[in-house]
C-alpha cells in the first residue's frame, strides 16, 4: 500500500463516487432483490439454470438497471420484449422485470433504512477539508432517496444517476459518458477527477475516460478483478486512503 495516498488523489481537484457499495452498504440490498426477482422469475422458466450469487457480479453489478436485466436474461439464453419504460411489475418484459426489482429494493431500504460506510464517511470529510469538489455518479434511478437515507444529501450538490443519463441520452457504465458529465457540472477537467468505484463495469469506465485516477474499493468483485479491469489502486475501505 505503499502508493496510497498520493498516486491514488492527491493533486486532484475532485473525487467522483460511485454510490452503492461505495458509500453505502446498499450494494447488499441490490443483491438481495436481485436475487429475489431473478428467483422468482426463473420459478416460470424451468428448463434455465437458477440465480446464483456470482450472476450478480458477472452481469448485473453497477450496470443501468434494465441493461442488469437484459444481460443476466441473455446469459440464461431468454429473450423477453422490452415493454414500455413503466410497465407493469408484474409483466414478464424487461422493463417489466427492471421495475419490479426496483419495488422490491425501495421496499427493503424503507423498511431497513441506510447507514454509509464509516470509512467512506471519513473519506468523504476529509476530501471536503482539502478543497475537493464532490460528485456521485450512479447508475441507480434511486440514488438521491438513498443519499436522503444516508444523511449524506449535502455533502454532494452534483448527482448523475440513471434519471439524469436517460434525461441526458448518456450510455451507461462501462461508458465513461456519466462520468464525464459530472467533471463538466463541476467545471472541471476529466484529468482533475478521481473515480471511485466498486464494480468492474464501473471501474472500466473510469479507465475508460481521461481521468487522474481510477481507485476501486473491493466490497467482493475482488481486488486482481478490479485492477485487471484499470483500478490504480484497491482498497478494502476508503479510510485506508488517509
Amino acid at each position: 500500500m505503499t502508493e496510497l495516498p498520493d498516486a491514488s488523489w492527491t493533486g486532484a481537484s475532485a473525487i467522483l463516487f460511485d454510490l452503492d457499495g461505495v458509500l453505502t452498504p446498499t450494494a447488499t440490498v441490490h443483491e438481495r432483490a436481485w436475487q429475489e426477482l431473478f428467483d422468482g422469475f426463473l420459478q416460470t422458466v424451468p428448463e434455465a439454470a437458477g440465480y446464483r450469487e456470482s450472476d450478480y457480479f458477472d452481469h448485473i453489478d453497477g450496470k443501468p438497471r434494465f441493461d442488469g436485466v437484459r444481460d443476466f436474461l441473455a446469459s440464461r439464453g431468454i429473450v423477453l420484449p422490452e415493454g414500455p419504460p413503466d410497465d407493469d411489475p408484474a409483466h414478464s418484459t424487461v422493463h417489466g422485470l427492471g421495475n419490479r426489482k426496483n419495488r422490491v429494493f425501495n421496499d427493503i431500504v424503507e423498511a431497513g433504512g441506510v447507514k454509509p460506510f464509516a470509512g467512506s464517511v471519513r473519506f468523504v470529510d476529509a476530501v471536503l477539508a482539502r478543497g475537493l469538489k464532490l460528485a456521485v455518479v450512479s447508475s441507480s434511478r434511486n440514488a438521491p432517496a438513498v443519499l436522503k437515507a444516508a444523511g449524506l444529501s449535502d455533502y454532494f450538490p452534483v448527482v448523475v444517476d440513471g434519471v439524469v443519463a436517460v434525461a441526458e441520452g448518456l450510455p451507461g457504465k462501462p461508458s465513461p459518458a456519466t462520468y464525464d458529465y459530472a467533471a463538466r457540472l463541476l467545471g472541471l477537467p476529466g484529468e482533475e477527477c478521481v473515480v471511485v468505484e466498486d464494480a468492474v463495469s464501473g471501474v472500466q469506465a473510469g479507465r475508460a475516460g481521461s481521468f487522474h485516477s481510477v481507485i476501486g474499493v473491493d466490497r467482493g468483485a475482488g481486488r486482481q478483478t478490479l485492477l485487471d479491469a484499470g483500478a490504480t489502486v484497491v482498497v478494502n475501505d476508503l479510510a485506508e486512503l488517509l
